[in-house]
């Protein structure tokens, strides 16, 4: 970049403005931002299995909390007091796309220092249904990712057993700065 064109960008620029964090990015991969490579090299990274499958029956609620996860955290996980920092949509999607995408989403999220996400599933009817599958898939793989802590059934008004809320622990650079606020305080 020549200094011309430097300035010139530095004027155009001159009464930008940055954007708020907004409280609820829908997130959607879009086909043609990144290239082949990059695609693939995350898809070779991405550790969530296909196999076998026991089907999570249609009246059991999708829950999980890891040992050692506060009871505090999933009551207000479950009453969805969390604010939701970013949402997936997986409805009518083979299990494989649903697989590659869960897994960037998760991936990113962690990478943007979000915690609370809902994941849309949607709900099947019968035990064999396609959503009922994709919900099946999704228990076990949200328990492969090291960095959620707990997930359990959305309200009804936030997609009841058809969405989920999920919570990620806080990333070593959040606990970093939570601590350095908390100890300033203490002084």
């Amino acid at each position: 970049m020549n200094p011309d064109d430097k300035s010139f960008f530095l004027d155009a620029m001159e009464d930008v403005q940055p954007l708020k964090r907004c409280a609820d990015i829908h997130w959607q991969p879009s086909r043609n931002t990144r290239t082949r490579e990059e695609v693939d090299s995350e898809q070779l990274d991405n550790f969530l299995t296909l196999d076998f499958l026991d089907m999570l029956p249609l009246e059991e609620p999708l829950a999980f909390q890891r040992e050692g996860v506060q009871q505090g955290v999933i009551d207000k996980l479950r009453s969805g007091k969390y604010a939701r920092q970013a949402s997936l949509n997986l409805l009518r999607q083979p299990a494989e796309r649903c697989r590659q995408m869960l897994y960037s989403f998760i991936r990113q999220a962690g990478c943007d220092g979000l915690r609370n996400l809902i994941i849309i599933h949607g709900k099947g009817r019968e035990q064999n249904s396609h959503p009922n599958v994709v919900r099946s898939y999704l228990a076990r793989w949200l328990t492969e990712f090291e960095e959620v802590q707990a997930f359990c059934v959305a309200l009804p008004h936030h997609g009841g057993s058809g969405a989920c809320y999920v919570s990620l622990r806080k990333s070593d650079e959040a606990k970093r700065d939570n601590w350095e606020r908390h100890a300033k305080r203490s002084r």
